[in-house]
C-alpha cells in the first residue's frame, strides 16, 4: 500500500459499559479530565486521519451527541443492535462510502493509546495490520498465532481458544488497519460461528488470508492500549496518565519535588523552571506562562499564571482567573473570573470574583469581592496601587481608583475615587462597665437553672 494513502478512522464506542456501574456512559468517563472518547478521537487526528467515524449505540445518546457537537452529525454512526465488533465497523460503511484510502479501527475506552503508536500500522504491503502486544497476563486478550517475521496467521479469542494458544503471550489490542474497500468486504464473509454467537473483528485476518493476501502485527507497549471496562481500571489508566504527564514536564524543566503528588490535566502546560509543590491539583484549561511557583495544596482550573507569580498554598484558582507577572495568590484565597496585574498581591482569607486588580494593589485578609445579587453577577475593579483594608467587603458594581485606599472592616458600596480612603463602617461606640455586668447576669442566671 502507498505511504501517500488517505487515512481515516473508525472509533468503536457502542459498548454499555455495565461493568463501571455508573450512570456516565463508559467513554464519557474522564481521564485527566477528558472524556476518554476525546483521547481516542486525538490520537486518531494526531494519527494523521482526515476522517472519524465515531460508531455509538442505541442506549447511551449523549455518546452521539458528544461526538456531533465536537466533529459533526456526519461523523457519527449507530450500531443497532449491537452484534460484535466486526457488525460495530460495518455501521460505519455509509459514512465512510465516498473514502479512498487507509482505515484505522479503534476504541473509544483505550485512551492511553496516542497517534504516535498507530501512526506505524499505517502503509504496510500487508492488507491488514493489527497492532500487537506482549502481555503481563494473557487471561482474556485474542491471541495473536504469528509465523515468520511477524507474519499474522489468524487470531484466536481467548474463549475459543485451545490450551495451546492460551499459551501464546502475544495479544491482539483490537486496533487494525486495512484499505477501507478490502475492509469492507472482508467484512461482508464474516459469521457468528463461535462461542459468543458475535461477529467478530478479528477474523478478517484469515479471511484475507484465503485470499492470498498477508496480514502482519506490530507491537506496542501493553500500557499504551490499556483498556478500560470498570471503576478501577479507570484509576489505573489515570495513573499511567499522570506518571507520564509528570515525567513531560520534569523534562521539559519543570521541578517537582513530589511528583507523586501532582495531579494535572490533559492539557495542563507549565513554563520550564517552574516548580510545583506537593498536592497540586490542576484541572483542566490551566497555563503557567513563565517561570512561577505553584505551591502545596493548591487547586487550578480555567486559569492563566505569568512570570514570576506564587500561588498558594491552599490557593484555589477558578476559570477566568489570570494571574499577572510577579503577582501573589496566598493561602485560603479564591480567585474566579479576575485579572491580577504586576506585583498585586492577595495574601490571605479572600474571594476575588469576576473583576480587576490593577499593578502593585493589596488586598488585604477577609476581603470579599460581593459579586452576586442573587440574579447576577457584576465585576469590581481595584485601581493600580490601590490598599483594600482587611475585611473590606466590596460590592459590584464598584470601583476603587488607583491609590485609594479602604478602612478595615468597611462595606464599600460606592465608587471611590483615586487617592480617596473609603470607610464603610458604623462609628465605635465604648460603654464602659457593660461586660462585667453582662457576665454577672448571665453566671446568675446560669446559676438558677
Amino acid at each position: 500500500m502507498s505511504q501517500t494513502q488517505a487515512r481515516a478512522a473508525v472509533i468503536l464506542a457502542a459498548g454499555q459499559g455495565t461493568r463501571m456501574k455508573s450512570p456516565l456512559p463508559k467513554v464519557l468517563h474522564p481521564i485527566g479530565g477528558r472524556a476518554m472518547l476525546d483521547h481516542a478521537i486525538d490520537a486518531a487526528e494526531a494519527a494523521g486521519c482526515a476522517r472519524i467515524v465515531v460508531v455509538v449505540g442505541t442506549h447511551s445518546p449523549e455518546v452521539g451527541a458528544h461526538v456531533a457537537q465536537r466533529l459533526g452529525e456526519a461523523a457519527v454512526a449507530l450500531q443497532d443492535p449491537p452484534l460484535g465488533t466486526a457488525h460495530a465497523v460495518q455501521a460505519a460503511e455509509q459514512a465512510l462510502a465516498d473514502f479512498e484510502g487507509e482505515v484505522v479501527i479503534t476504541y473509544a475506552d483505550c485512551p492511553l493509546l496516542k497517534g504516535e503508536t498507530i501512526a506505524p500500522l499505517f502503509g504496510s504491503e500487508a492488507a491488514v495490520t493489527v497492532l500487537g502486544f506482549e502481555a503481563a497476563d494473557p487471561g482474556a486478550y485474542g491471541r495473536l498465532v504469528l509465523g515468520d517475521r511477524d507474519e499474522l496467521l489468524r487470531i484466536v479469542e481467548a474463549k475459543d481458544a485451545p490450551d495451546y494458544v492460551l499459551d501464546i503471550r502475544r495479544c491482539n489490542s483490537g486496533v487494525m488497519v486495512c484499505e477501507r474497500r478490502l475492509l469492507f468486504s472482508l467484512l461482508g464473509e464474516v459469521t457468528n460461528n463461535n462461542a459468543k454467537g458475535e461477529y467478530y473483528l478479528t477474523d478478517i485476518v484469515e479471511l484475507a488470508r484465503a485470499r492470498g493476501l498477508h496480514a502482519r502485527a506490530v507491537f506496542a507497549e501493553e500500557a499504551a492500549v490499556q483498556g478500560v471496562n470498570s471503576q478501577a481500571e479507570l484509576a489505573a489508566a489515570e495513573l499511567v496518565f499522570q506518571q507520564g504527564r509528570r515525567a513531560e514536564l520534569m523534562g521539559a524543566g519543570v521541578r517537582m519535588p513530589a511528583p507523586e503528588t501532582v495531579w494535572l490535566a490533559w492539557d495542563t502546560q507549565v513554563a520550564a523552571g517552574s516548580v510545583i509543590e506537593q498536592n497540586v491539583v490542576f484541572g483542566p484549561g490551566v497555563s503557567v506562562e513563565g517561570p512561577a511557583s505553584i505551591r502545596a495544596f493548591s487547586h487550578l482550573e480555567g486559569a492563566t499564571v505569568e512570570a514570576g507569580a506564587e500561588i498558594g498554598p491552599y490557593a484555589r484558582l477558578r476559570p477566568g482567573a489570570r494571574i499577572g507577572p510577579k503577582a501573589k495568590v496566598g493561602n485560603f484565597v479564591e480567585v474566579k473570573n479576575v485579572t491580577m496585574g504586576r506585583g498585586a498581591k492577595a495574601n490571605h482569607l479572600s474571594y476575588l470574583g469576576d473583576g480587576e486588580v490593577g499593578a502593585e494593589a493589596n488586598i488585604g485578609a477577609g476581603t470579599i469581592f460581593c459579586n452576586y445579587d442573587g440574579f447576577g453577577k457584576h465585576r469590581t475593579t481595584v485601581g493600580k496601587g490601590a490598599f483594600i483594608g482587611s475585611n473590606s467587603s466590596l460590592v459590584a458594581p464598584v470601583t476603587l481608583g488607583a491609590g485609594s485606599m479602604t478602612g478595615s472592616g468597611s462595606v464599600v458600596t460606592e465608587d471611590v475615587p483615586e487617592g480617596a480612603l473609603a470607610l464603610g463602617r458604623a462609628k465605635q461606640t465604648n460603654k464602659p462597665g457593660w461586660a462585667v455586668r453582662f457576665r454577672a447576669l448571665m453566671s446568675e442566671r446560669k446559676a438558677r437553672k
